[in-house]
């Protein structure tokens, strides 16, 4: 089933704050993202960035791909803007650690590649 003209922009919008979080947390303990406010807000704006972007993907493209956590995803950005005082930052953290590095590895293959650069005229 073909992409929808859209979807690509939201798949790679996905990727890319999955592999920021990654790099911001690169290195980092749980105890010290824990006492980081600028990180946890860094994290949780990507986070809701990457939520946004999974509930616009078509929907033929997410039931083709199933396996890929869509509606958690989503429900993830919903808890970050309106249930942001009761955020558990064990919840996010793991999230960090045990879900976003497989996410990364399910969404870069989906991604097509850009068409090649016109040849320059003469």
């Amino acid at each position: 089933m073909p992409l929808e003209r859209r979807d690509p922009a939201y798949l790679w919008d996905m990727l890319q704050a999955a592999k920021s979080v990654l790099e911001f947390t690169r290195g980092t303990a749980y105890e010290d993202y824990a006492q980081d406010e600028m990180l946890q807000a860094a994290v949780e704006r990507k986070v809701e960035i990457i939520g946004e972007a999974a509930r616009r993907v078509s929907r033929a493209f997410q039931m083709e791909h199933s396996e890929i956590p869509w509606s958690q995803m989503a429900a993830q950005r919903n808890v970050i803007i309106h249930e942001y005082d009761r955020l558990d930052a064990v919840r996010i953290w793991e999230l960090v650690t045990r879900h976003l590095p497989r996410l990364v590895e399910q969404l870069a293959p989906l991604i097509p590649e850009p068409p090649p650069d016109p040849e320059p005229g003469p």
